[in-house]
């Protein structure tokens, strides 16, 4: 799950995890940040560098979540391929690790895509995979591409030995039928742009793109006629009825001409945003890519409203 910073991939990605996690299914939600956004919505304590269980979707499913520490990963890496132990350890002491995920970032980014690949293949003594879904918060929209064609970014670094063989692994996982790339947006120019960006770039990578979710979607509150009448409308027909419903009338002063400004300056407002969001929803439906949107909730961000999420995406079958 990608997106423009602001957009809320991190809830939509949580929504997303909690969506798949149906009916008996156990699905993993990975961070690579280090923001440790995950564990705000979930309204539970920072995420170790471990698996652990967050949430229960309906149905008995399990969501858990694993927030991935890259100087980690590469102690686990260097343990998995050259033994080190406690060498690794002391490399870590010592600000080697630091500096070596500093230095080649894409090293970093093949540690971060591998160690949730790794829980993507992983499965059990009765050979089932661990989990049926894995969702990863990624970096935003504008890295994206980059971070996950790791192949390309290690290049340049090993063209054989284990760090090569990881990566060829990494995208073996990535470019699988079973990968998606989702992106979130919202109905604004820049992110409707970013979006159609990041997926010329994705497939030009030859990534897999999925589908876009339109976050934060504002209620339509006026139709088609009453956005005609929007500019042309009476001003005081609009005052006489308001006072006919009590609105300003004569039992408060006859104040309703003083109402009748400020309500046809939010009509006009709403009507500008309205044929904004009417074009950018034209560019999304250009983009060849399934469409769905999620609704602004008013009150809020909670673990209720992640939750509300959830059923709207499992209601538009969103996987």
């Amino acid at each position: 799950m990608s997106g423009k910073g602001g957009t809320g991939k991190t809830t939509v990605a949580a929504a997303l995890a909690l969506a798949l996690a149906e009916e008996g299914k156990r699905t993993l939600l990975v961070e690579v940040e280090g923001r440790q956004g995950i564990a705000q919505l979930f309204e539970t304590q920072a995420l170790p560098y471990e698996e652990r269980k967050i949430a229960v979707a309906p149905g008995g499913g399990e969501v858990f979540a694993l927030a991935i520490d890259p100087e980690l990963a590469l102690l686990d890496y260097l343990q998995m391929f050259y033994k080190l132990g406690s060498a690794g350890r002391a490399l870590r002491k010592l600000g080697a690790i630091d500096f070596a995920t500093t230095i080649a970032p894409g090293v970093r980014d093949v540690l971060l895509t591998g160690k949730a690949c790794e829980a993507v293949r992983r499965k059990d003594r009765g050979g089932r995979f661990v989990y049926d879904y894995v969702v990863m918060d990624a970096p935003p929209t504008g890295r994206i591409t980059r971070f996950l064609n790791v192949n390309d970014e290690v290049a340049g670094l090993a063209k054989i030995g284990p760090i090569h063989n990881q990566a060829q692994a990494v995208m073996r996982v990535l470019k699988s039928p079973e990968t998606a790339v989702h992106l979130v947006t919202l109905l604004e120019e820049m992110p409707v742009q970013e979006t159609a960006d990041g997926i010329a770039e994705l497939r030009a990578a030859r990534l897999p793109v999925g589908r876009v979710i339109v976050n934060m979607v504002r209620p339509q509150v006026l139709d088609a006629a009453d956005l005609e009448l929007v500019g042309s409308v009476s001003r005081s027909a609009v005052a006489r009825s308001l006072s006919s419903t009590g609105l300003g009338g004569a039992r408060r002063g006859g104040h309703a001409e003083r109402l009748v400004e400020p309500l046809l300056a939010q009509a006009e407002e709403y009507a500008e945003r309205y044929a904004l969001e009417t074009e950018q929803r034209a560019v999304l439906a250009e983009l060849d890519v399934p469409l769905h949107e999620l609704p602004l909730l008013a009150e809020g961000m909670d673990l209720a409203g992640l939750y509300a999420l959830a059923r709207k995406l499992r209601g538009q079958g969103v996987s």
